[in-house]
C-alpha cells in the first residue's frame, strides 16, 4: 500500500528508483556481472555465462510477481534467482546449474542497494549544488543589504543578508565535502557467500570480486560487510545531516517569509496558496517539505544506527529493518534538496522591508541607544567577513564535481 501523503514529501526519480523494476534490473545487472566475471577466471564455462547473461534482461521478468513472492520467501533474491534459473533452463539447460553460484540472496541485494543509492545520490548532490549555487550569488549580490539578524526569536543587532546566506551556505558545502568520501566507502561491492568467506568460489573469490567491482563501477570491498554495517551507516547519517542543513535555511527562510515580518517570499508557482477566500496567503511549500523532511530523517538515521548490532555472519531482523528504511532516508533527502533548489534559486527578497524592520526597531528605542545601536559599522563588517568566508568557500573547490559517481 502506498502512503499518499509520502506524494509531495518525496520525488518522482526517487520513487521509481527503488520500485520494482529499477530493484529487480539492479540484481539482474549483479548476477550478469557475476557470470561474466566467473566465466573470465575460468570458474564457470564460457557458454554458461553467455546464456545467463543473455538472459539477465529485465524486461524478461515479472518484477511485481517476484516482489510478491518475497514476502513468503523472506528474501527479495530467493524468488529472482528462482525465476532467472527457470528462465535460463529455458534456453540452455546445461546453464541453469551456474546461475548465482557461490553466492548468497544478501550479495544481490545489497549489491542492488549501492547501485539504486548511487543513482539516487546523483540526484540529491545535483540539487544541493544549486541551492549552493544560489546562495553564493545572493551572499556576493546582497553582501552589504543590511538586515535585522535575531536571536531568541527577537530582534538583536545588525548584519547583512549576504552574511545570512553564507552562513546558510557553509554547512551545505561541509556536507558535499563529508559526502564525497562517505560516498566512495559505502557504495561498493557485496560478495562473501553463505557466511562471508567465498568458500564456494576457490581460490577464485578475489578475482572475480575485483572483476565484478570494475564492471558495476562500484568500490572494491576489504571484505564482505552483510554485518560490518559502519560504512553504510556512515552515509545514512551524513545524509541526515544535509537534511538538518536544509531545514535551517527552510526555518528561517518561513520566518522570514511571515506578512508581519515579509522580507523574502518564495516564489510564486500556480496551485501553491493563495486559497479564493484568503489571497493573501502565500504558503511556503518548498521550505515546508523541506521542514517535514527535517522531521522525519533523524528518526530514519536512528533506525539504522539500531539496526547495526546484528547477530554473527548474517542478520534476523535488522538487516531488513534497514532495508525497509533506506529508501525512505533517500526519500527525504532528495525531496528536501529538490524542494529548496526550486525555491532558493528564485526567492524574492524586498530589501526595503528589511529597511522598514530596522527603522521600526530603530524607533522604538530612545535616541542614544538607537544611534548606538544602528551603527553603520556593524553592517560593514558584516559584509567584510562575506568576502572572507565567499573566498574560503570558493577556494575550497566544491566536492563531487568532477567526480562522477
Amino acid at each position: 500500500m502506498s502512503n499518499i501523503f509520502e506524494g509531495f514529501l518525496s520525488t518522482p526519480e526517487v520513487n521509481e528508483a527503488f520500485g520494482d523494476r529499477n530493484l529487480v534490473a539492479a540484481m539482474l545487472r549483479f548476477e550478469a556481472a557475476l557470470a561474466r566475471a566467473q566465466a573470465a577466471v575460468g570458474l564457470i564455462p564460457e557458454a554458461a555465462a553467455l546464456s545467463i547473461i543473455g538472459t539477465c534482461k529485465v524486461e524478461l521478468f515479472d518484477a511485481a510477481k517476484i516482489v510478491r513472492e518475497s514476502a513468503r520467501a523472506g528474501s527479495l533474491a530467493i524468488p529472482l534467482v528462482k525465476s532467472l534459473r527457470e528462465t535460463v533452463d529455458l534456453f540452455n539447460p546445461d546453464a541453469s546449474k551456474y546461475v548465482h553460484l557461490g553466492c548468497t540472496s544478501q550479495d544481490a541485494i545489497d549489491t542492488a542497494m549501492a547501485l539504486v543509492t548511487r543513482e539516487v545520490l546523483t540526484l540529491i548532490t545535483a540539487d544541493v549544488r544549486k541551492v549552493l549555487d544560489a546562495l553564493l550569488r545572493l551572499a556576493e549580490s546582497h553582501a552589504t543589504t543590511p538586515m535585522l539578524a535575531r536571536t531568541l526569536m527577537q530582534p538583536a543587532s545588525i548584519t547583512t543578508l549576504g552574511y545570512k546566506c553564507v552562513g546558510w551556505a557553509a554547512p551545505l558545502h561541509r556536507s558535499l565535502q563529508r559526502l564525497e568520501p562517505a560516498i566512495a566507502h559505502a557504495l561498493k561491492l557485496q560478495l562473501g557467500g553463505t557466511v562471508g568467506t567465498l568458500a564456494q568460489m576457490g581460490d577464485h573469490g578475489d578475482a572475480v570480486m575485483a572483476r565484478m567491482a570494475q564492471d558495476l563501477g562500484l568500490a572494491l570491498p576489504q571484505s564482505c560487510w552483510h554485518t560490518q554495517r559502519d560504512e553504510w551507516v556512515l552515509l545514512g547519517c551524513e545524509l541526515g545531516i544535509l537534511v538538518g542543513s536544509l531545514g535551517k535555511i527552510a526555518r528561517d527562510v518561513v520566518l522570514m517569509s511571515q506578512f508581519e515580518v515579509a522580507e523574502v517570499a518564495e516564489p510564486l508557482e500556480p496551485g501553491r496558496g493563495a486559497p479564493p477566500n484568503m489571497p493573501h496567503k502565500h504558503n511556503p511549500v518548498a521550505s515546508m517539505v523541506a521542514l517535514a523532511a527535517a522531521q522525519r530523517a533523524p528518526q530514519r538515521v536512528a533506525l539504522l544506527l539500531a539496526t547495526m548490532p546484528q547477530e554473527h555472519e548474517r542478520a534476523l531482523g535488522a538487516w531488513q529493518a534497514e532495508l525497509a528504511e533506506w529508501p525512505t532516508l533517500l526519500n527525504s533527502a532528495h525531496g528536501s534538496a529538490r524542494a529548496m533548489a526550486q525555491a532558493i534559486p528564485r526567492l524574492h527578497i524586498d530589501t526595503t522591508r528589511m529597511q522598514t524592520n530596522i527603522d521600526a526597531v530603530r524607533a522604538s528605542l530612545p535616541k542614544a541607544s538607537a544611534q548606538e545601536w544602528f551603527n553603520p559599522n556593524l553592517a560593514a563588517h558584516a559584509a567584510r567577513r562575506v568576502a572572507v568566508e565567499l573566498a574560503g568557500l570558493r577556494t575550497a573547490a566544491t566536492p563531487l564535481q568532477s567526480t562522477p559517481l
